[in-house]
């Protein structure tokens, strides 16, 4: 399948390794400034996401993709072997029959607003897969949070990434559930949340 060009001046990398490794403090920037926004409202801390991001120092098969504007990283896009997370994920994915090591784990894909809408956003989920076939994997799978329809902030003119999902042909996984905590802007303390499991067959 043929891609798009990128527009002028903004560069992707696949990262790994130690190039990986120097580009995570910016992530972690990205990371708090995309995530604070519905439906995350995730208020982070550079101690929180240093600890959060270790998992891809340790993971000789963790991969980033970043694009760059000018060499400013502008958007990021991480996965790694989902045994690397067997802890948190082991149980919501144990009904699958599938083992957790024909599984890449899609951490996240965090865009500055500024540059949606001019392909990133596939092209993240290309040399995500890319990397997933080249692991000899055979599913792609992510998670997303889930919030209450009457949550009071909501956006009214909300528009989520469902479709966009599902065109990359993922579906939700019924039951496959996990949990996550983290402090929602505006609280005190952390709270948990529910996230809902998306996977493909390459």
């Amino acid at each position: 399948m043929s891609r798009a060009a990128l527009p002028e001046g903004i560069e992707l990398r696949a990262l790994q390794g130690a190039e990986l490794d120097a580009t995570l403090d910016a992530v972690a920037g990205l990371r708090i400034a995309v995530f604070r926004d519905w439906p995350y409202l995730y208020d982070g801390t550079l101690d929180y996401e240093r600890d959060y991001l270790q998992t891809y120092r340790e993971s000789p098969q963790a991969l980033l993709v970043g694009a760059f504007d000018g060499g400013r990283l502008i958007g990021a896009s991480t996965s790694t072997p989902m045994e690397d997370h067997a802890a948190d994920f082991a149980a919501p994915l144990a009904g699958l029959g599938l083992p957790l090591d024909r599984i890449l784990y899609g951490a996240e894909s965090v865009l500055l607003p500024a540059y949606r809408g001019l392909g990133l956003g596939h092209r993240f989920f290309d040399l995500r897969e890319d990397h997933a076939r080249a692991l000899g994997r055979s599913h792609v799978a992510f998670c997303s949070v889930q919030r209450p329809e009457d949550h009071p902030q909501r956006p009214s003119q909300h528009r989520g990434n469902e479709a966009f999902w599902q065109g990359r042909g993922y579906a939700p996984l019924a039951g496959a559930v996990a949990e996550f905590a983290w402090r929602d802007v505006g609280e005190a303390n952390e709270s948990r949340k529910p996230l809902q499991f998306w996977m493909r067959a390459l």
